[in-house]
């Protein structure tokens, strides 16, 4: 698959398109909007969760030292305060004496409001975190908080795990799953949210390994992103500086990737210690250490977290796979998605609306979908329909002729190339395998 060396720079063009082809919708549209959220379409769906899967598999499926978990969303009330989010998950807020908006002080960069120029209140500390209440009755014995990320789950879950799959580290634990944050000003599309799915994986170490470790998760996990067919050219690493590191963190790193607004964060991998567990331990009174029969010793692990945003994520692999190139007197758009990544891998397109063809058409369909999320499309010429389908990253289009009806052969076309082959149907199956690896 040919790569892109399309430089975008303007992000409403993937807004329109995401809108237009059914990937990403502004939500609530018919009473105006709400406040930068936004629903998956049809292909949106597909495509986050294709990412998911293929981090998933990345991270558990294709590794036989990290399981899978599924956390609740509302956590006991005590567990954020055990994590420090209570006290420190906070944003500095200022308000605009001239408009009324409000801001980050992080985002003012001559102290003053963004919008208007007009002056702004002294910063207060705003906590990030969705309250909520518990049962029927609204008082603070009720008080619980959405979870802002999965993180917290996994931690109070990990003596549960490692006895139930007597496990030893190094080991991990994946999870994938909402959070929620009370963000003072979202935007730039998907990229920061108030609700918005995570990708979290914590690896407990034994102590003294950590910075090994972190090196070895901050390679693996740039590599997927590569691996999966984001340019290398957009990623970078930037370790954090002593005085942004968060309160549990001896050390992060950042990947971040080029988007058109310019160098952000697309995941982050913190070297969190043992902070978490002796919180815990601490607010719980349960023993979170486990007892390691090799060295007859209790040991409570240091913990790596690679920490992704599936919807950041997504947003990456959209924005990453846009192209443009002429085409005759017009323009051809198209969205070069790794095959892994694509919401579909092929779409079968009969050359004309003819009887025969449509019903060798829908029969090669029905072979295909039975493995791969497949598409069909009978309208237009054949070229429009091409087009559409570059337009939303299907890799191949598999093409019934009349010559199929007679040799059982079908024209398979490559989406970046162009180009186009000629394969027995039987064997449509088996080639789509083939071009699907990820590696």
């Amino acid at each position: 698959m040919r790569q892109s060396t399309y430089e975008l720079t303007d992000t409403a063009k993937v807004v329109s398109l995401a809108k237009r082809r059914g990937f990403v919708f502004p939500s609530s549209e018919i009473y105006g909007g709400f406040a930068n959220s936004w629903d998956y379409g049809p292909l949106g769906v597909l495509l986050k969760e294709n990412v998911k899967a293929a981090w998933m598999r990345a991270m558990v499926q294709e590794r036989d030292d990290i399981v899978a978990l599924d956390s609740s969303i509302i956590l006991h009330p005590r567990v954020w305060e055990a994590s420090g989010h209570v006290t420190h998950f906070t944003d500095p807020l200022v308000d605009c004496r001239g408009c009324g908006k409000r801001w980050r002080l992080d985002e003012l960069a001559d102290g003053r409001c963004p919008e208007c120029g007009g002056e702004v209140t002294e910063a207060r500390q705003f906590n990030l975190m969705f309250k909520t209440y518990v049962g029927p009755v609204e008082n603070d014995a009720a008080v619980a908080y959405l979870r802002p990320e999965t993180a917290q789950g996994i931690f109070i879950n990990f003596k549960l795990v490692q006895t139930a799959l007597r496990m030893r580290p190094p080991f991990g634990i994946a999870q994938i799953g909402k959070s929620f944050r009370n963000e003072i000003t979202p935007g730039n599309f998907i990229y920061r949210t108030r609700e918005f799915e995570q990708m979290e994986m914590e690896f407990f170490v034994m102590p003294g390994t950590s910075d090994e470790w972190l090196d070895y998760w901050v390679s693996e996990r740039k590599a997927w992103y590569e691996r999966h067919g984001i340019r290398s050219e957009n990623l970078r690493l930037r370790a954090h500086e002593t005085e942004e590191l968060a309160h549990y963190s001896r050390g992060t790193y950042d990947i971040e990737f080029k988007y058109p607004f310019g160098w952000g964060e697309l995941e982050g991998i913190a070297n969190r210690g043992d902070y978490d567990l002796s919180q815990h331990e601490e607010y719980s009174g349960e023993d979170l250490r486990y007892y390691d029969e090799e060295t007859k010793r209790h040991v409570r692990p240091e913990v790596i977290e690679p920490a992704a945003g599936a919807s950041r994520a997504t947003m990456a692999f959209l924005l990453d796979a846009y192209d443009e190139e002429p085409d005759g007197d017009e323009m051809r758009v198209v969205l070069r998605f790794h095959p892994s990544i694509a919401p579909y891998k092929a779409a079968v397109l009969p050359l004309q609306r003819k009887p025969d063809l449509i019903n060798l058409a829908k029969s090669i369909r029905a072979t295909i979908r039975k493995r791969f999320m497949t598409a069909y499309d009978e309208t237009g010429s054949i070229g429009r329909r091409y087009r559409r389908q570059d337009e939303i990253g299907t890799p191949f289009c598999v093409t019934p002729d009349f010559q199929s009806l007679e040799d059982g052969t079908v024209t398979v076309r490559d989406r970046d190339s162009m180009t186009q082959e000629r394969i027995a149907i039987a064997d449509i199956v088996p080639w789509l395998d083939q071009h699907m690896a990820t590696d």
